[in-house]
C-alpha cells in the first residue's frame, strides 16, 4: 500500500495540527465514500511547545508556561504531557490502518519497531517498557530512559498525531515537566547517548527506510 512522504521545515505546532487535520479529515471522507485510502507520513521539527494529551494532568507542567519559552497546547491524542522542539524528529502518520491490515495495537507496535530498528543502526538497544508507550533504553534498570515518545489518536481506523524521537533535542526543556506523567524515569536523545551531535537528515532518512519496510 505504502504512503506519501512529506518533509516539512521547522513548524509551529498549531500550523502542523491544521495540516494534519486536513489530511485526517480527507481520509475520513474517503472512507465514508468507499474510496481507497491515501496514506501520508509527515516528518518535521517543531518550534518549542508542550502538548498535553486528552487524559493528561496539567499539574505535570511544573512551572508557569510563561517561564518556559515554549507554547502550550491541549490535544486530543492519548498520553500525558510532552515536549516538542528543534532537534527532535516529530512524525505524524496519517494512515488508514485497514489498508495495512492492522489494528491499533499492531500499529503502535509497528511504529515502535521502526524506531527500535532505526536506533539499532547507531548501536543502541531500544525496548518497550511495560505499561508505557514509546521506545526506551535500559528497561528495568535504575537508568531507564525514554528516547522516543508516542501519542496517537485513531478514529474510524484513521491515525493522527504520532511520535517524538529525540535526536539532537535540548533535553533541558524536559526538566519543566513530568514527561508523560512518569516521575521515576528519564529522557534521553541520540546525541546524548552517542556523545555527539547527529546528522539530523541522515537519521531521518534511516527512519524513513524503516517505515518503508514496515508499512
Amino acid at each position: 500500500m505504502g504512503f506519501n512522504y512529506i518533509r516539512l521545515d521547522q513548524t509551529a505546532y498549531g500550523d502542523a495540527l491544521h495540516f494534519q487535520e486536513a489530511f485526517f479529515n480527507a481520509a475520513i471522507e474517503r472512507k465514508n465514500n468507499g474510496i481507497g485510502a491515501i496514506n501520508h507520513l509527515i516528518f518535521l521539527e517543531h518550534t518549542p511547545v508542550y502538548t498535553l494529551g486528552k487524559s493528561g494532568d496539567e499539574n505535570n507542567l511544573k512551572i508557569p508556561i510563561e517561564e518556559t519559552g515554549a507554547e502550550f497546547y491541549r490535544t486530543n491524542r492519548g498520553g500525558d504531557i510532552t515536549y516538542h522542539g528543534p532537534g527532535q524528529l516529530t512524525g505524524y502518520p496519517i494512515f488508514d490502518l485497514g489498508s495495512f491490515g492492522m489494528g491499533v495495537r499492531q500499529y503502535v507496535d509497528t511504529v515502535e519497531e521502526c524506531i527500535i530498528q532505526c536506533i539499532a543502526e547507531y548501536g543502541l538497544r531500544g525496548e518497550r517498557s511495560t505499561g508505557a508507550s514509546g521506545v526506551w533504553l535500559d528497561v528495568g534498570k535504575p537508568a531507564e530512559r525514554k528516547i522516543c515518545a508516542l501519542g496517537i489518536k485513531v478514529s474510524r481506523g484513521i491515525s493522527m498525531h504520532g511520535f517524538a524521537f529525540n535526536i539532537n533535542t535540548d533535553l533541558s526543556y524536559f526538566e519543566n515537566i513530568i514527561p508523560c506523567g512518569i516521575e521515576d524515569k528519564g529522557v534521553t536523545s541520540l546525541a546524548n547517548e552517542l556523545g555527539k551531535e547527529m546528522n539530523f537528515e541522515k537519521v531521518c532518512d534511516t527512519l524513513l527506510k524503516k517505515f518503508e519496510s514496515q508499512f
